[in-house]
């Protein structure tokens, strides 16, 4: 799913997606470029620094299940495009 980011994701908004993509046990993966972090590394959403109006892809490996980018856009820091 592609998605504009709408929030900078630094150390508190980052914990926080940690936080809410950690309750899946699926692998979810956000790319930027020629990035590709696991959504549950705070250090790789670190690295990747992400700032308002940049695209970035957000995929859940291995499943059908919406439940997690339903709740990856409820933090309020992407919007699908």
């Amino acid at each position: 799913m592609r998605v504009k980011v709408l929030k900078p994701v630094f150390a508190e908004t980052a914990s926080n997606l940690v936080n809410v993509t950690s309750k899946y046990p699926e692998t979810i993966l956000i790319k930027k470029q020629h990035w590709v972090i696991d959504a549950k590394s705070l250090l790789g959403l670190l690295a990747l620094s992400l700032q308002p109006d940049q695209e970035v892809d957000i995929e859940v490996q291995d499943s059908d299940s919406t439940e997690p980018l339903e709740d990856i856009l409820n933090t309020g820091l992407f919007e699908k495009i």
